[in-house]
């Protein structure tokens, strides 16, 4: 029975975890809800221009260590 509950006592601890969080959440407001948008869109395009800009000094780097005929 010990090894049963060494796999059962995890699994309802987890349990009662996750139904707490559930309860806690709530659905964001407009105001709320813009704010997370449009900075989450701000991220994408930074790291955009961040792998523009990398790929675009790399390019001229590999062409010269690589070598072009």
């Amino acid at each position: 029975m010990d090894a049963l509950d060494s796999v059962v006592d995890p699994l309802r601890d987890f349990a009662k975890d996750s139904v707490r969080l559930v309860k806690r959440c709530h659905k964001p407001d407009r105001k709320e809800f813009t704010k997370v948008a449009f900075r989450t869109a701000i991220g994408f395009v930074v790291m955009g221009f961040v792998g523009f800009f990398v790929k675009l000094i790399f390019i001229p780097i590999n062409n010269i260590i690589v070598g072009s005929t």
